[in-house]
């Protein structure tokens, strides 16, 4: 998004120019570079863009960056994988007929509750 009149006329009055856009151009060439040198960082004009927006907005963005979502799909990626081996380890917990039938997440939580039931039951006994 280009600066409008206003951010220019800032930009090059804060480097010793006239105010007016005309007259801060004309002056000693070196105005471009000090406009330049506050501007030096990469994230500093994307922040200024930023500023105008609302929070929700600003989240919005950042999260639409391809970096951002290559990131959240590597960490989701870490979850799942934790998650499915924790369901893996409670599995081998888990008397079935045959040892190794293939069982379902919720079926692996039913026959748990079922399981830690029964073994409540055989300390209570």
């Amino acid at each position: 998004m280009p600066p409008s009149h206003s951010e220019t006329e800032s930009v090059f009055s804060d480097c010793g120019g006239g105010g007016g856009r005309g007259a801060g151009v004309e002056e000693a060439g070196s105005i471009g570079l000090c406009a330049q040198s506050r501007l030096a960082e990469p994230g500093e004009a994307l922040k200024k863009d930023l500023q105008h927006l609302s929070r929700e907005e600003r989240r919005r963005r950042r999260r639409a960056t391809a970096k951002y979502r290559t990131a959240h799909a590597t960490r989701e990626r870490i979850r799942v994988e934790a998650f499915n081996m924790a369901f893996a380890e409670l599995r081998k917990l888990l008397p079935t007929l045959p040892p190794d039938k293939k069982l379902s997440k919720i079926e692996i939580l039913r026959l748990a509750i079922c399981y830690i039931s029964y073994l409540n039951h055989v300390l209570d006994v």
